[in-house]
């Protein structure tokens, strides 16, 4: 360790993000990348930025992105924040609506197996949090929120898991917590789930981030959005504005408004992966495997008879990669991203030939 080091880089235990190696031939499950291209229409957008305007610095209010993301949701423009991917706003969330500071009572609140960002987020920035444990079968109920907690963040389907919440319970969360901060991260939201942006224009206490990595295929340009009060989204923009005033750059909020406004492309794409997690889930099942409801582009599953981990090497071993967690609770099982339908021919087969081994 550095002697250079502050205190709170020494207490930190970094966020490991997925693998991505450079292995020729690779089928890559393992970080819920989008199989299809972006819109053609991002890329047309891209091409279409004037060269000239690049030696100029970005709208700092990210105007035309923020416009367009509001009449997707139906919501005004100054209920809209964008950041590089929705990591970056959750950081600005966690600093500027999560930590409160001393003399402020109740933790912040977030399911024991979800995004393990938030733990990281929390030693960063020194917020005090309580983990809530998952039912058995993996369901996050709001009901075991501590009346006490002075926020609650949770992902919407969850991750790892795929679960989701349905919104009227949610809501009433909502309407009986009028005091308690809410943060709904609906990374994987379209792909079968409620979203709760509808909510955000009658609950003053509501926050939705939402990202453009997904369902729009756009995790290279790194384009995230929140969603809620105006007096949420100002206090986001105070502290973007007090570490990066120029957070989109001119090709990636091109390139994303584009996509935002292509409907067509958007509901064609993920009706694909849909259909692909409907298939990965039949041949897991056909396989032994205990798969866990999914509304995410992605599956949790874990077979009885074979370890979780030792799967995932054996998978590695046939240029699969899928993502295992060595935590409690959950290291038998693996996160599978939602391929292409030719990618999950090849992942059963390839999981049909080491299963038959054992």
């Amino acid at each position: 360790m550095s002697e250079f080091w502050s205190s709170v880089v020494h207490g930190l235990t970094p966020y490991t993000p997925g693998e991505q190696p450079k292995i020729d031939g690779l089928i890559k499950l393992n970080t819920n990348e989008n199989p299809y291209p972006p819109s053609d229409k991002a890329f047309a957008a891209i091409r279409a930025v004037d060269q000239d305007t690049l030696r100029l610095y970005p709208d700092p209010q990210s105007t035309q992105l923020c416009a367009a993301i509001g009449r997707y949701w139906g919501v005004p423009a100054d209920h809209v924040f964008v950041g590089n991917g929705s990591d970056e706003v959750l950081a600005f969330v966690f600093q500027g609506l999560l930590n409160k500071g001393p003399g402020d009572t109740g933790a912040l609140c977030f399911p024991d197996i979800t995004y393990s960002f938030y733990p990281t987020y929390c030693r960063l920035y020194n917020v005090g949090f309580q983990t809530i444990p998952l039912g058995t079968d993996f369901s996050f109920d709001l009901k075991n929120v501590p009346p006490e907690s002075g926020a609650v963040i949770f992902p919407n389907p969850n991750a790892p898991t795929g679960r989701a919440i349905e919104r009227d319970e949610i809501e009433s969360f909502l309407a009986s917590h009028p005091s308690q901060m809410v943060v709904v991260d609906e990374a994987y939201v379209d792909f079968g789930a409620q979203s709760c942006v509808p909510l955000t224009l009658r609950y003053k206490n509501l926050l939705v981030t939402q990202s453009l990595s997904k369902s729009r295929a756009l995790a290279g340009i790194r384009v995230g959005f929140a969603i809620g009060d105006t007096a949420l989204i100002d206090g986001l923009n105070r502290i973007k504005n007090s570490f990066n005033s120029y957070p989109i750059d001119r090709l990636a909020g091109a390139a994303a408004a584009a996509a935002i406004e292509d409907h067509d492309w958007f509901e064609t794409n993920r009706g694909r992966v849909m259909a692909s997690r409907a298939k990965l889930v039949r041949g897991l099942e056909g396989l032994g495997f205990e798969v866990i409801p999914s509304q995410a582009n992605f599956v949790f599953a874990s077979h009885p008879s074979a370890e979780g981990s030792r799967l995932a090497e054996q998978l590695r071993e046939q240029k699969i990669l899928v993502r295992h967690f060595a935590k409690p609770r959950i290291e038998q099982h693996l996160r599978i991203t939602v391929g292409s339908d030719a990618q999950v021919d090849a992942l059963i087969a390839a999981l049909k030939k080491i299963l038959g081994r054992l």
